[in-house]
């Protein structure tokens, strides 16, 4: 593992009191990638927009202390139970990389965090593996259809090295897309993000490093389902990880994996079909019923990422 100081602590400052609106408040557009979390019956849109300048959101949801977190170097989305050994843990932004992906500490103990793996790589919780919790990106559109009571995280404010040019932290503007120079071009990591830091290698020919995809464990196995294999084998695929039998759906707003009960799944036009109902792949609601899908706690990342995480054999393959 190659951890690397970038910036001081927190020149990306993490939001740790969040503010909420209703949705159409909003101020982006329909096209907007949010993260979504539901515990209990409550449901709030974290938009990446925001967190792109942020990276952390320390909230509470459902009586669940969660962290939200989110690498844009990586694509990674993950979201933690704060709780660790009946503690619970503030995490912010350290400031360091670990293979090109954020480094969280946690206030309590100053243990730092690879957050792509959600576990402490350094500190006295070293070893120690945060719980991951349930969570999709869907559209802000899709967010307003499916969740129309959602709370949605209003703009926080403030300054961010995100928002300058230099490492001191600029005003923020979330107009600005940060990051889409990035996404739209073939470099991944640090080196497709800084031209002072070379290009390091990706040892795979068969996916693009900043595909993404669908990141599952279970019982100690793990097994990366990459959206384009999902979308070649007609939007579903089924997979057994640790013993967990798991369905992946590659709709037109995200790719998004419940637990599987079984049923002899397709999709078309953007509707799950099973058990002879209709459901929603984004919410997993079935029409007209009160059935829905139990989410499957998963990783959403590019594949760069999940290899360095996990070796280039991890991965769900037809």
């Amino acid at each position: 593992m190659n951890v690397v100081d970038v910036l001081p602590r927190d020149a990306i400052p993490p939001v740790y009191e969040p503010t909420y609106s209703a949705p159409e408040r909003y101020d982006g557009d329909a096209g907007d990638d949010v993260v979504v979390v539901e515990r209990d019956g409550a449901v709030r849109g974290y938009p990446i927009r925001y967190l792109s300048y942020h990276e952390v959101v320390d909230d509470e949801l459902g009586g669940t202390p969660i962290a939200v977190t989110w690498c844009p170097l990586c694509g990674s989305v993950l979201v933690f139970d704060r709780r660790v050994d009946g503690e619970t843990l503030t995490f912010g932004v350290s400031g360091k990389l670990a293979d090109d992906t954020l480094v969280l500490y946690d206030h309590e103990t100053d243990s730092e965090w690879k957050q792509s793996l959600g576990r402490a790589i350094a500190g006295p919780h070293e070893g120690t593996e945060l719980d991951l919790l349930p969570s999709t990106v869907t559209t802000y559109e899709r967010l307003c259809d499916g969740y129309p009571d959602a709370d949605l995280l209003a703009p926080p404010g403030g300054a961010s090295e995100t928002a300058s040019e230099t490492d001191e932290p600029a005003e923020i503007d979330y107009d600005e897309a940060a990051f889409d120079d990035y996404f739209d071009g073939d470099g991944f990591g640090l080196g497709g993000r800084r031209s002072d830091v070379p290009q390091r290698s990706f040892p795979l020919d068969w996916i693009d490093p900043k595909a993404v995809v669908v990141g599952l464990e279970h019982d100690g196995e793990a097994v990366g389902v990459p959206r384009p294999t999902v979308e070649a084998a007609g939007g579903v695929v089924r997979v057994t990880v640790g013993g967990a039998s798991v369905v992946v759906f590659a709709a037109p707003d995200g790719t998004h994996a419940y637990h599987d009960p079984g049923f002899d799944w397709r999709l078309a036009d953007g509707v799950a079909r099973g058990d002879g109902l209709r459901w929603d792949p984004t919410t997993g609601v079935a029409d007209g019923t009160d059935r829905r899908l139990s989410r499957f706690p998963a990783v959403r990342l590019f594949a760069y990422g999940w290899v360095d995480n996990h070796g280039t054999a991890a991965f769900y393959r037809e």
